[in-house]
């Protein structure tokens, strides 16, 4: 268990998240939340390249940072435009220019590493986490990021109290020792409860909201747990310490990174 100061900090920080998220998407304009994305894209690239170099992988650290940047804000300068589905190019684009600034080394060591690493940090964070600025330039967008957002983050709150109190069964151990099976259960049941408390945000069938509930509850203990196999293997407690007491941006985000362009396809080729 936490001591109390931790458990305080975590309450605090949550809080003040919380109430920065609503601001930003019920009153800001879709720019403001855009760059706020994009801010938290540039900063997640940052410890995950950090932790990477902490591991002694090579990495194209700020070539990387920039080019997620780039991926984000042609996110939203893409909506209305005439190629809709400029990210894909870009990713092309991305990948020849950091094979290009491999040859341009000396020490061709570890050079599938550096580059895959490289890639993965764009595409895991920059390219998964731009999907909120697709769905809240849908329609209805700032309800339907709301419900993403609370099915997802409620599944975390699920799974930090149930296993609190309950968890007696490890998950994975290897990749989370603290992770219990019946915080899972106890994720899952959170995030359908409230898919269905948040229905009149989306007005989607019962059924839609099941699944999506069930779904969205799922992948964001995926994302979570991915995370976490990412810090483990770089000998990580925390992505880093810009939160207090609750560690760094990815350690804010990870869960959304599954369940934003999960949720994006899911509204747009089914219910929209």
């Amino acid at each position: 268990m936490e001591d109390n100061r931790t458990i305080t900090r975590r309450i605090i920080s949550g809080s003040l998240s919380g109430a920065s998220v609503i601001a930003i998407i019920f009153f800001a304009p879709n720019w403001l939340f855009s760059l706020v994305v994009t801010a938290l894209v540039g900063f997640g690239l940052h410890e995950f390249f950090e932790m990477a170099q902490r591991k002694g992988i090579f990495v194209y650290k700020y070539y990387g940072i920039i080019f997620g940047i780039i991926i984000s804000i042609s996110t939203y300068f893409r909506q209305g435009a005439a190629i809709q589905e400029i990210e894909p190019f870009l990713i092309v684009i991305i990948s020849l220019f950091i094979f290009i600034l491999q040859f341009t080394r000396k020490d061709n060591s570890e050079a599938l590493a550096g580059i895959s690493t490289t890639l993965l940090g764009i595409l895991y964070i920059a390219w998964f986490f731009s999907y909120l600025i697709r769905v809240k330039f849908l329609p209805n967008g700032a309800n339907l990021v709301m419900f993403l957002i609370l099915v997802t983050k409620f599944g975390d709150i699920g799974a930090y109290v149930t296993g609190s109190l309950f968890g007696k069964h490890s998950l994975i151990p290897r990749i989370s020792p603290k992770k219990s099976k019946e915080g899972l259960v106890g994720a899952i049941a959170a995030s359908v409860a409230v898919a269905f408390i948040s229905r009149s945000l989306v007005g989607f069938s019962n059924f839609h909201i099941a699944v999506l509930g069930l779904f969205l509850g799922i992948l964001a203990q995926v994302g979570d747990l991915s995370e976490s196999l990412i810090k483990r293997d770089c000998k990580t407690k925390d992505s880093g310490r810009l939160i207090p007491g609750m560690g760094g941006i990815l350690d804010l985000v990870d869960s959304l990174l599954f369940t934003a362009p999960i949720f994006y396809f899911y509204v747009s080729m089914l219910l929209l």
